[in-house]
């Protein structure tokens, strides 16, 4: 009787965007399959449609006091509702940072029943976390594109003992399935990674492509300092990411104050450069990202239902149920190797044994449903036909997304690629060297002549004639210099300080 629904679901349709495809494809041929096998208890909740009509979001991890909250005041050059910043752990909850023409703050418990909101599925967490979950609405023009998670703090030492009240790491997973970014923040005065700090970026596995690690204040140290500052975060990342390649690694001080070793501008600049590039192209890719995911949530779907059937198959139909449920548990790597050989499954798409474990000791085998082929039937239709239409969508939809909606702007990213304003990118060097500082450029070397001068003087403060003429005369040779190079310009950097400098001691 269920004929008609068949051939609906096997249909290849042809949908207005890839968004409304997505919603579409999800609710009437992915999301049977999840409900029949208890995807939701295992793995993720029911996707709902305000994840897939969500702006990009950029999810912000580090440990604390490692300018996370300031990274993002320095985005959106403004405070926002609730910012707190200071050396101690300040930030006490995640804060979705949002756009809003009224500016507020919605509690998390008023959040999560919001159905506008994509938040509503952490109201599992319970009230102890949704104490800790605010929303900040702020009327900036970064956010009309984007949205940013701020995150607590991660502790170390003894503190990281102290329970949250709620699944710190559980949380950042259910963020990590659905952000476009994640950007890991070290501090270059604080590079150990601890317990907890370890626990959460491993809660980020199976996101790697989404992981952005930036080093903070390295403006505090020294160009040598710097070296191995980042020889050592890479010695320490390589022991806890457990990848054979090199993590791509963002350096910068992400603040509004002037640099403290000046050394490293040019390097800065670039870097900064770079990821706000890649913080800009979020709105561009943000269906491709969701088009992504939802293929990775489809090929785990397929898994789990493989695992649940195949559970059930063993289970006996009378007696020594929880003593055939307890083998099963401890032999669930054994299971897998045989499905893996079974039904040609890649070892890498199978949930971590460990965790499915735990929450296999909490079911009851005996509601498991055995395999229904025509489900997974309709999911690699849905895989080989539907997902194929909707990525040949997605080039359009990024010319029109690009003409409507653009990159990110306003904020820090005005800066972004200037060469014209005085204040843009590669302005603070050269002729251009102090643009934007408070101080005058000269008052950096200005004791250094201040002591030139005290050699050369009398007694009385001044200088003789003969006293000046050897700084007079590299003066008078470093203008007509100038004069004479002024078509080329070959030599206009290299010299302007040098004049003023020369002007300030000879005065």
């Amino acid at each position: 009787m269920f004929s008609w629904l068949s051939r609906d679901n096997n249909k290849t349709e042809v949908y207005e965007n890839v968004i409304e495809g997505l919603k579409t494809i999800y609710r009437t041929k992915l999301l049977p399959l999840e409900t029949h096998y208890q995807f939701h208890d295992f793995h993720s909740p029911q996707l709902e449609d305000s994840d897939f009509d969500a702006k990009p979001m950029i999810l912000l991890v580090g440990q604390y006091s490692t300018g996370k909250t300031t990274f993002i005041k320095y985005l959106l050059e403004r405070d926002f509702p609730g910012i707190r910043i200071g050396p101690e752990p300040t930030t006490d909850r995640f804060i979705a940072v949002m756009y809003d023409d009224k500016e507020g703050i919605i509690p998390g418990n008023a959040l999560v029943v919001d159905p506008k909101r994509q938040f509503r599925p952490l109201s599992k967490f319970g009230n102890s976390f949704l104490n800790r979950l605010q929303c900040s609405m702020v009327n900036s023009p970064v956010l009309q594109n984007i949205s940013i998670i701020d995150t607590p703090g991660i502790l170390s030492g003894e503190k990281q003992r102290v329970d949250r009240g709620y699944d710190f790491t559980g949380v950042l997973e259910w963020f990590a399935e659905r952000v476009d970014r994640i950007i890991l923040l070290f501090d270059a005065h604080k590079l150990d990674i601890s317990d907890e700090f370890r626990r959460s970026i491993e809660a980020l596995r199976g996101h790697d492509d989404k992981i952005r690690i930036v080093l903070n204040k390295a403006d505090m140290i020294d160009h040598q300092q710097l070296m191995r500052v980042y020889g050592a975060l890479m010695w320490s990342l390589g022991k806890v990411l457990q990848t054979p390649e090199v993590a791509r690694v963002y350096i910068g001080s992400f603040w509004d104050q002037p640099l403290r070793y000046d050394v490293n501008r040019r390097l800065f600049e670039d870097e900064e450069q770079d990821l706000f590039k890649d913080l800009q192209s979020l709105p561009r890719n943000a269906a491709l990202r969701k088009l992504n995911d939802l293929i990775k949530r489809a090929r785990l779907a397929k898994v789990h239902a493989y695992i649940i059937s195949e559970l059930r198959k063993e289970m006996p139909s009378v007696f020594g149920k929880d003593s055939k449920k307890k083998e099963l548990i401890k032999s669930l790597g054994v299971i897998y190797e045989r499905m893996q050989k079974e039904h040609q499954i890649s070892p890498g798409d199978f949930p971590e044994i460990k965790k499915m474990q735990e929450i296999l000791g909490n079911q009851d085998f005996t509601k498991f449903h055995p395999l229904k082929p025509k489900l997974l039937e309709i999911v690699d239709r849905m895989l080989a036909d539907d997902i194929a239409n909707l990525m040949a969508k997605i080039p359009l939809e990024e010319v029109n997304n690009t003409e409507t909606t653009g990159n990110v702007k306003g904020g820090a990213f005005v800066n972004v690629e200037d060469t014209v304003s005085p204040f843009g990118y590669k302005k603070g060097e050269g002729i251009d060297a102090g643009a934007g500082e408070l101080d005058w450029i000269v008052s950096r070397e200005k004791p250094k002549y201040d002591q030139i001068f005290d050699q050369i003087a009398t007694a009385e403060g001044k200088v003789t004639g003969m006293g000046k003429i050897p700084y007079l005369v590299s003066l008078h040779y470093v203008i007509v210099l100038l004069i004479t190079n002024s078509a080329r310009n070959s030599i206009k950097i290299s010299w302007t300080s040098t004049i003023l400098t020369c002007a300030a001691s000879s005065t």
